[in-house]
């Protein structure tokens, strides 16, 4: 790599706009003061301003740029805002078993917008490989932008320049030069500065006819804290992509009903599920209910059971039980890992049809009932001695198909169809039944056989949110390390104060981060209490 001699003897690295021993710019013989180079780095070189030959050279460039970092969180926030125009698909509200389910919901419920949703990916937006990646992208910037200019900062901060050229410090905002008197004593001077300014909590470094006063430097780290956490937020959140770190499933379980939680090895029961609702004696003020009623508790009485063959594929499940108890709204069953939220319920849904088989021929005699279950229908059952019921067809929600024959639109039973052939062994009759919405059709006129329809079953559906989320530790820390950083860079501010004597000529200059009116404060008590000869300069731009 190139190098770069400045006058005092010293050889920079190319890149290097201040001189590395004496402070002086590198460029030119004379900077006006709108020229004056930036002095976050004190003029260090940067590596992506030094490098530009290999390809991995260019990657590092374009890292490295804040522009590209901006325009990568831009389209993070612009994809992360899509993804909340419609519900994600693990908090869609009512049971999907099948990706056709989906894709209906979201057709149905938001109409043609919904389709175009549900076709771009955008209902599993925030696991889909390309938001992944963006993801990974704004990581490497991160990574990349810190390494970039810490490398330099740290340069800057570690080795304080004293003796500066007299070019630097007028290139600072705040500068003063003035004429001692001859029998002035200089090493005196530089003492009682150090002594003023130690006093105002600055640490002193000094040479033989400089000082330079700085307090706060480790607030210039903030920015870089800053990034660190964002990194380790960022790698709680690509964490959550590796099988077993994260988990975030909807299961719907009625009354009854066991079922598998997906992606592990638990069931989980619902016993029983109650609404509760404030009475108006509980009301803090009466309150016009218009007939209406305000909920008070959502409560799934559950049971949680571990699946001791779940390592064993194709093996019937051995369920035993590991915990018993409410699954309350904000309180829930949280076994090892795993949390299982109330998040949603479906009340007084079909559960199953009760029938009582009549004989029509016989003064409409009660042969028996029987039960038709509408998630679990048993193919056959037997009614009367003899008299059996066998299901032909099943529709759990019934429409008409295109083609003219009879479909199932989903597959929840919100509008069941169901054929049924009624057989009597004894006297050889077979007959055939169709139920649909409440009434029933026979398939001749002088039946023997007819159906009753008694009151329904109904049973209320849970929706339990189920989560496993072991980057959590790790993105609270991140946030916590962020938090950090915050506070470093706006709390606090790194302020120097340079005082040199050149033969009979004292020179001061100052420089901040920010806050460069409570810096000036400090100067202007400084050439007080001093009583320096010199004027301060505010410049626009240092």
């Amino acid at each position: 790599m190139d190098q770069r001699k400045c006058e005092c003897g010293h050889t920079n690295p190319v890149g290097t706009l201040l001189c590395e021993s004496c402070g002086k710019p590198l460029d030119v013989e004379v900077f006006e003061q709108t020229q004056f180079p930036d002095m976050r780095y004190e003029g260090m070189a940067r590596r992506s301003q030094t490098y530009s030959k290999k390809w991995i050279d260019r990657i590092w460039n374009a890292f490295s740029s804040v522009k590209i970092a901006i325009g990568i969180i831009i389209v993070i926030l612009v994809a992360s805002a899509v993804g909340t125009v419609f519900p994600q698909q693990q908090y869609i509200p009512v049971p999907v078993p099948t990706e056709a389910d989906v894709a209906r919901f979201y057709t149905e419920t938001y109409g043609t917008l919904g389709t175009v949703y549900y076709e771009l990916g955008f209902h599993n937006l925030y696991s889909s490989w390309w938001f992944v990646t963006l993801l990974v992208l704004l990581g490497t910037s991160l990574v990349i932008c810190s390494l970039d200019r810490v490398v330099p900062l740290y340069k800057a901060l570690s080795k304080p320049r004293l003796n500066q050229h007299k070019s630097f410090l007028k290139g600072q905002k705040l500068f003063g030069e003035g004429e001692l008197a001859p029998e002035a004593d200089q090493a005196e001077l530089l003492d009682r500065a150090a002594v003023a300014l130690k006093k105002k909590g600055y640490r002193i470094f000094r040479a033989e006819r400089a000082i330079m006063a700085e307090k706060g430097r480790f607030s210039r780290w903030g920015p870089y804290v800053n990034h660190i956490g964002l990194i380790l937020f960022l790698i709680g959140v690509l964490m959550r992509n590796i099988p077993g770190f994260y988990l975030d499933e909807y299961v719907w379980v009625r009354e009854g009903q066991t079922v598998a939680i997906p992606s592990t090895p638990y069931y989980i029961k619902s016993e029983n599920y109650e609404t509760t609702y404030w009475s108006e004696e509980e009301m803090p003020e009466k309150l016009e209910l218009n007939g209406g009623a305000i909920p008070k508790n959502f409560q799934t009485d559950a049971v949680l059971y571990l699946n001791k063959n779940a390592d064993v594929p194709g093996k019937k499940p051995e369920l035993v039980e590991v915990q018993k108890g409410p699954i309350v709204v904000n309180h829930p069953m949280i076994e090892g890992d795993i949390a299982i939220y109330q998040s949603g319920v479906q009340e007084m849904q079909l559960g199953a049809l009760n029938f009582v088989l009549v004989d029509a021929k016989n003064g409409n005699k009660e042969l028996g009932a029987f039960k038709f279950d509408l998630y679990n229908p048993e193919a056959e059952q037997e009614v009367a001695a003899g008299i059996k019921v066998r299901v032909l067809d099943y529709f759990p929600d019934f429409i008409m198909g295109s083609d003219g024959k009879p479909a199932t639109k989903t597959n929840l039973p919100k509008n069941p169809m169901v054929a049924l052939e009624i057989v009597d062994g004894t006297a050889q009759v077979s007959e055939k039944l169709v139920y649909l919405q409440g009434s029933v059709l026979t398939q001749k006129e002088d039946a023997r056989f007819n159906l009753t329809f008694q009151k329904p079953d109904l049973v209320d559906i849970s929706g339990l949110n189920v989560r496993i989320d072991k980057a959590v530790p790790l993105i609270y820390f991140g946030s916590f390390i962020f938090m950090i950083g915050v506070v470093m860079g706006f709390f606090w501010q790194h302020r120097r104060i340079w005082v040199q004597t050149q033969d009979e000529t004292v020179l001061l200059a100052a420089h901040t981060n920010k806050n460069w009116f409570g810096l000036r404060r400090e100067v202007d008590g400084l050439v007080d209490q001093l009583q320096l000869p010199v004027t301060i300069e505010e410049k626009t731009k240092a």
